[in-house]
């Protein structure tokens, strides 16, 4: 993957609490930011791709909801409590 410098400005407490988080990691500051600037898009994009399907279909109902949370909640237990754990 080809990669360009940028200059971007950040707030100075901001940037020394990435750069913390980037050391426990182990990984450089940049790919821990590049990582969030990617995760805020994929973000964006599923925002998009649900309010798409709920202008066609209709907003979720409570009990959709709540089938898709205990989904993600028993997703996420599962993978900070297996081998994902240390890739966090």
């Amino acid at each position: 993957m080809a990669s360009k410098k940028v200059t971007i400005t950040l707030d100075e407490a901001l940037v020394e609490a990435m750069g913390a988080a980037a050391r426990e990691a182990g990984v450089p500051l940049s790919r821990l930011i590049a990582s969030a600037a990617e995760r805020e898009l994929r973000l964006r994009l599923g925002r998009a791709e649900v309010a798409e399907w709920q202008a066609e279909h209709g907003a979720f109902t409570p009990e959709e909801l709540a089938a898709v949370r205990a989904e993600m909640a028993a997703a996420d237990a599962e993978y900070l409590g297996g081998t994902g754990a240390s890739a966090a």
